[in-house]
């Protein structure tokens, strides 16, 4: 018989460093044991923001799924900037190459709607762009 879900959740947290507090305080769940958990799992990706997807049954047991970084991120830390243009329309913080584009769609490309690498190549563009962030030869 399969248990019957109380609760589906969306959260992030820093990778490794998950801890009781507000964000898990709704979940019904035992803080320490996920963040034990989530911790071991994500000790790989520190310096990274992972969302988790967290599903809560009604017997106060869990399951989650770990997500990759947000695109955001993954457009900084490629750019080596602290954060976006504040007018992405008018202003230009940083140039992304065809190449990084690909890599980061690449790794992206498990968690895009997307069918195809040109697709999430497209998906990443578009975050690059409201961003601020040019992309080099890529035409979307």
């Amino acid at each position: 018989m399969s248990k019957k879900v109380a609760r589906i959740m969306k959260i992030q947290f820093p990778a490794g460093g998950a801890k009781p507090g507000p964000a898990l305080a709704g979940a019904g769940i035992q803080m320490p044991k996920f963040c034990t958990a989530f911790n071991d799992q994500t000790r790989d990706r520190m310096g990274e923001t992972v969302p988790v997807v967290l599903t809560v049954y009604e017997d106060k047991n869990f399951e989650f799924v770990l997500k990759t970084a947000p695109c955001a991120e993954v457009i900084k830390k490629a750019c080596g900037i602290k954060k976006g243009a504040s007018n992405s329309g008018a202003a230009t913080v940083a140039t992304l190459s065809a190449a990084k584009l690909k890599e980061i769609a690449e790794y992206k490309m498990p968690d895009l709607n997307a069918n195809d690498i040109d697709a999430a190549m497209k998906i990443v563009a578009g975050t690059a762009r409201n961003m601020g962030v040019s992309v080099e030869g890529f035409d979307a």
